[in-house]
């Protein structure tokens, strides 16, 4: 695996912002993010969305931040500091969405700026608890999807974004077509929670041409923040220069990685783990 070079004493590295929620029990979120983007050689800047009330087993609740302080993170980083590139997490509602939407508008994030920008639509936990008011779905459609260089949903997220249930290749393909009707440069249909093979095949859709990206399934049950850390590092490549499909297939297998590295951690899963490359020489 190539990684991503990382800064040599006293250069500044590649600086990426997180737009998300946080995760108590460490596992995905901001948490996630930040520690991928670390491990990666990346600065990771941070604006917090919302706070959960979560842990191994599931959220019990959130907070959200009010959307003018979620907008004003994004500005200020982007005004003082500079970003390469940026994703968006867990935004739990529709004034966020719009915030966010209107900022990154602002700065030059997303298709219509210079920065490339990932969309993670988080919508529910891996438990199944809802992040996302359902009233929130339309803003994601409608402002913010659209500014997304790739949007990188789970297949829970997909189904409520286009209202198809992704069961196979056919009503996989169906539903990227659908995502990208929406608006994103590119739209990716991920088939890790697809048990029917040996591998996961991702589906990486531009308007015109399918990309197939296959990795050799993880058996674990250790997978909490697998989606952010997909898309942590999709945002590292592209601020490094690479292009969606090369960003995708980088963060595909950083993140089977991770899981291979996963652990543990109280009664419920653990996280996937990018520890694994404190241990690699360079």
């Amino acid at each position: 695996m190539k990684l991503l070079p990382l800064p040599s004493d006293g250069r500044t590295p590649v600086r990426v912002l997180t737009i998300a929620g946080t995760d108590s029990g460490g596992g995905a979120g901001i948490q996630a993010d930040t520690r991928t983007m670390a491990l990666l050689g990346v600065h990771a800047c941070v604006a917090v969305a919302a706070v959960t009330v979560q842990n191994s087993v599931g959220v019990s609740g959130f907070h959200e931040i009010p959307p003018q302080t979620v907008a004003d993170q994004v500005r200020v980083v982007a005004a003082d500091i500079g970003i390469g590139a940026a994703k968006t997490g867990m935004l739990a509602s529709t004034a966020i969405i719009e915030a966010v939407a209107a900022a990154c508008g602002e700065t030059g994030i997303g298709q219509h700026g210079a920065i490339p920008l990932v969309v993670d639509p988080v919508a529910a936990s891996m438990h199944g608890d809802p992040l996302l008011h359902d009233s929130a779905l339309d803003a994601l459609r409608q402002t913010l999807i659209p500014l997304a260089t790739v949007v990188t949903p789970n297949l829970d997220e997909v189904r409520l974004l286009t209202g198809i249930d992704v069961t196979d290749d056919r009503t996989g393909r169906k539903a990227a077509e659908a995502l990208h009707a929406l608006g994103p440069r590119w739209a990716i249909v991920k088939g890790g929670h697809l048990r029917s093979s040996d591998f996961s095949t991702d589906l990486l859709f531009d308007g015109e041409r399918f990309h197939e990206l296959s990795a050799p399934r993880i058996d674990t049950g250790d997978d909490h923040g697998g989606g952010d850390t997909l898309a942590a590092a999709t945002a590292c490549a592209l601020a490094h220069g690479y292009e969606v499909p090369d960003a995708i297939a980088f963060a595909k297998e950083w993140t089977t990685r991770c899981l291979k590295a996963a652990y543990p951690l109280g009664a419920g899963h653990g996280p996937v783990s990018p520890l694994w490359r404190l241990s690699e020489k360079w």
